[in-house]
């Protein structure tokens, strides 16, 4: 495994995150548990969950899955760079949508951190991201309930997912002017070959202020992980968003020339969509959500792919970026 800094941390984390939003919904605790042993014994050393993982009336469930496992020892919990999220409403769904049980209250970070680190069973998360924009609370509202968390020693960072470029700015303006407050070191965001609207201001905001950027769906719902060859080989059917997409004709078109340029320099289509983001400015490692163990030995195969220039640029036709701001929209 290959192991970068996280932004402008001292943090050395994996150059693949392991996304765990499948255990419980899709893959059952002894499955899970087995994923993340394989996971640690390949250097995967950066999770990432969320407290509202397990969804429904289920929304928990992923981060005691993975507490489960910190309780079986062999130094597991010392070994892992634990990420985890705030912002949705916790409420049990019969409840209704109880209203300081989400977003960025100072009231519902302190609830959530205690609450999660309950289910992890663990002491301390190394990562604590904003899941959202909280519209209604002040950042510095948001940066004063950290420093009391990171003074108590629950959390050590913070991180944001899915904020605009103008947010991160924000947040870290303020909290520089409040001083001693280390801000945003990361930035969890929608980002692959077929969306690339990540690179005009959210990329470029990550890159000033010194976080990392740790891409989400790296194979766009599975439609950049080989759909129209599965199809054909095996008579398996995208579904989801990927079946969406392939309705759209020119999608179609786009994601076939994909694939037979991948076939033309012999490689797997999952593979290379992964091996194509960790060659991006910026990109700390991209989130892989494996739901079986062999998922997550093609991921793994992902970080020693060295792609050519040719391939690089036949990529970029195929998906042209937006171009830099602002001139991707200005002129």
């Amino acid at each position: 495994m290959k192991y970068t800094q996280l932004g402008r941390t001292g943090l050395k984390v994996s150059r693949l995150v392991l996304g765990t939003m499948n255990f419980g919904p899709q893959t059952d605790e002894a499955d899970s548990h087995a994923i993340m042993d394989a996971a640690l014994d390949a250097g995967i050393n950066f999770f990432d969950t969320a407290n509202v993982y397990g969804w429904g009336e289920n929304k928990g469930r992923t981060e005691e899955i993975i507490g489960n496992w910190f309780a079986k020892g062999g130094e597991r919990r010392d070994k892992v760079v634990l990420a985890t999220k705030v912002y949705g409403n916790m409420a049990a769904d019969g409840d209704g949508p109880w209203p300081n049980h989400d977003k960025l209250s100072a009231l519902n970070i302190r609830r959530a951190v205690d609450a999660s680190l309950k289910r992890l069973q663990t002491d301390y998360i190394d990562v604590y991201q904003f899941h959202h924009v909280d519209r209604r609370t002040p950042f510095e509202e948001i940066w004063q309930a950290i420093d009391v968390l990171v003074q108590q020693g629950k959390i050590l960072y913070v991180g944001s997912s899915n904020f605009p470029g103008y947010k991160i700015a924000q947040a870290n303006e303020i909290a520089a002017r409040r001083g001693g407050t280390i801000g945003l070191v990361s930035e969890q965001c929608l980002y692959n070959l077929a969306e690339r609207r990540a690179e005009m201001e959210v990329i470029p905001a990550a890159q000033d202020y010194g976080l990392g950027v740790i891409p989400w769906s790296p194979l766009h719902g599975g439609l950049l992980g080989g759909v129209i060859k599965k199809e054909v080989e095996g008579g398996r059917r995208a579904s989801g968003r990927a079946a969406d997409a392939l309705a759209n004709t020119t999608i179609r078109a786009q994601i076939q020339a994909y694939e037979d340029l991948l076939d033309k320099h012999g490689l797997e289509p999952g593979e290379a969509a992964l091996a194509w983001l960790l060659t991006r400015p910026g990109v700390t490692g991209p989130i892989v959500g494996p739901r079986t163990a062999e998922q997550l030995d093609s991921a793994l195969r992902a970080v020693e792919l060295e792609l050519s220039e040719e391939l690089l640029t036949g990529l970029d036709e195929i998906f042209p970026g937006p171009g830099p701001s602002p001139e991707a929209f200005a002129w």
